[in-house]
């Protein structure tokens, strides 16, 4: 099989990957999802271009594996997952496909889509009216999670619980032209959980024990290994299903009261984390649900 990577090299986990894929005697080269080349005329070709003008292309592989979507301007962004399709069009595998990466990677869709499968998901305003962001902070309860639309590892996320605070915050989004998506802060005793779905089944999940109100493990957070049971299996499954994804980490919280919210899916997933917890390796398991050829769904 000739598979490739599109994500940093020397990035922990395009290491672990390319360390699955290679204890299965397949190499697997990472190459940059920012240095496309496309040629959709005459003889059609994609590549990524090396900083030193190699053209490694893209259209030859059998799979390729996408471990990064980086930020960029609308019509790079766009251009990306477009690349991704015409991939899947011509009859490559994509891990995970365009569809999974940019539903999960707009988070208004995402928990739309969430809500639709009638999943419990944060009470959420999404608008672009610095007005309508004022009037929903009352609406949400005066307390607040500010989210990026588009964002990962908790990066930009605030909580704004101070009225004259909002006012400053989102009188600066309206400068930068930025969507106003704005959750009702749920209190959740500093933690959360994150399964993981590999070829319609949840294999794993850990605990998220955070210093702060952000669970992230790359803000710090701290990994614990936890027990899969029936409810959060049911609940990571019914998120997946809205997903036509090969992989899924998916985000439930707990709340004080004792209810719960998926709060987000992830078609990129860190499992970093997963690893340190439990000791499951996700990118051993993705490598072997891929080479069996399979497409199981939730």
């Amino acid at each position: 099989m000739n598979a490739v990577i599109l994500g940093k090299r020397g990035g922990k986990h395009v290491a672990l990957l390319q360390a699955a894929l290679a204890k299965r005697g397949i190499d697997a080269p990472c190459h940059p999802i920012t240095r496309l080349l496309a040629r959709p005329g005459g003889t059609p070709s994609l590549a990524s271009v090396d900083r030193d003008g190699e053209a490694n292309r893209l259209d030859e592989a059998d799979v390729v594996f996408v471990r990064a979507l980086p930020a960029g301007s609308l019509e790079q962004v766009v251009f990306r997952v477009n690349a991704l399709h015409r991939l899947e069009r011509e009859g490559r595998r994509i891990v995970n496909p365009p569809f999974a990466i940019e539903h999960c990677a707009c988070k208004y869709f995402a928990l739309s889509r969430l809500a639709r499968a009638g999943l419990p998901v944060p009470q959420t305003v999404v608008t672009e009216r610095f007005e309508q962001a004022m009037a929903a902070f009352d609406e949400l309860g005066g307390d607040v999670v500010v989210k990026p639309l588009f964002g990962a590892e908790g990066r930009g996320l605030l909580r704004v619980s101070d009225p004259d605070l909002a006012y400053r915050t989102f009188k600066a989004f309206e400068q930068c032209h930025f969507v106003y998506y704005l959750q009702r802060y749920i209190p959740h005793g500093r933690e959360d959980y994150r399964v993981f779905v590999v070829g319609g089944e949840a294999v794993g999940a850990m605990r998220r024990v955070g210093q702060g109100w952000k669970t992230n493990v790359s803000l710090g957070a701290r990994p614990e290994a936890c027990a899969l049971d029936t409810a959060l299996r049911d609940l990571a499954l019914r998120a997946a299903r809205a997903f036509e994804a090969d992989y899924l980490g998916v985000d439930i919280l707990p709340h004080e009261d004792g209810g719960v919210s998926v709060i987000e899916v992830n078609a990129i997933p860190a499992w970093t984390g997963l690893k340190q917890a439990t000791g499951l390796d996700a990118a051993e398991l993705l490598v072997d649900y891929v080479l069996s050829g399979e497409r199981r769904r939730p």
